[in-house]
């Protein structure tokens, strides 16, 4: 069984392990800003205290980070490299760790520390999960677990604010692989859902799944019935499918969100 953490950008799949999922921490981004003329301190010891301190809470067996544990790119900065390697060891000594590593994890294997395991960039399986990050096509296997995750978007969806511009929420993705993307590229009838999580850090921004999309981000976009996907805010809240909720934008009608809801109920 895989849940949300309330009001967090966190999955719990609960199987003969318990393994918390993030995404997109994109530790360093803050020396891209700052390169841009935004200083900003260093918000990688607040990030860490933030997942050891829902580790202390939830107490999982595993931490499965998603991929784009750093940020710059295809550089390192010196930042990542003074910081990355005690952030990962500090996790280490409270969880066993497992890294996808994504498009922005050039070098990280080299930063990892012992107790880290890093896994294929095209994925892996554990409990009947597939878990991949999303900048690229995952392993075959991957789609013939029970059910996908992946990360990599960042998912958001923009909500209209009648008194000023419109805001962006950070939103779990919950849809079904395309059956045509999957034997076009693997030659399987896979129809398997698929959840996509928000982005860990808050300063990454978002991709908003409602407003037309020109970078296609890899093979995610392609892979997965988007229009029927079902878009959650992270405190539960319903928005209904991606479809309804561009509908809704439109002047249609469109059912209102439902909060408290769990996520991977029907």
């Amino acid at each position: 069984m895989i849940s949300p953490v309330y009001d967090a950008p966190l999955l719990l799949a609960e199987g003969e392990e318990r393994i918390l999922v993030a995404a997109d921490l994109h530790l360093g981004l803050e020396h891209e800003l700052q390169l841009c003329g935004i200083s900003i301190p260093s918000q990688t010891e607040k990030i860490l205290r933030r997942l050891l301190g829902f580790i202390d809470q939830i107490k999982p067996d595993r931490l499965v980070l998603l991929g784009d544990i750093k940020h710059n790119i295809p550089r390192t900065s010196w930042q990542e490299r003074r910081e990355i390697p005690c952030f990962l060891r500090r996790l280490a000594s409270r969880v066993a760790v497992d890294v996808v590593p994504g498009n922005h994890d050039g070098d990280l294997a080299d930063m990892a520390p012992l107790g880290v395991q890093m896994r294929p960039s095209s994925g892996f399986v554990h409990d009947g999960v597939g878990y991949f990050h999303g900048h690229t096509w995952p392993d075959g296997q991957i789609l013939r677990a029970g059910i996908l995750v992946a990360g990599h978007l960042h998912p958001a969806v923009s909500l209209p604010d009648p008194l000023a511009r419109p805001v962006t929420r950070p939103v779990w993705a919950k849809g079904r692989l395309l059956r045509e993307a999957a034997k076009k590229h693997y030659s399987l009838d896979a129809e398997n859902e698929i959840v996509v999580a928000p982005a860990f850090n808050s300063l990454c921004g978002g991709l908003p799944l409602n407003l037309p999309v020109e970078d296609k981000r890899g093979p995610l976009l392609s892979l997965v019935d988007w229009e029927g996907a079902r878009l959650f805010l992270l405190d539960g809240t319903e928005l209904g499918s991606l479809a309804g909720i561009k509908a809704a934008q439109c002047g249609q009608e469109e059912r209102p969100g439902r909060a408290g809801k769990n996520m991977m109920d029907g």
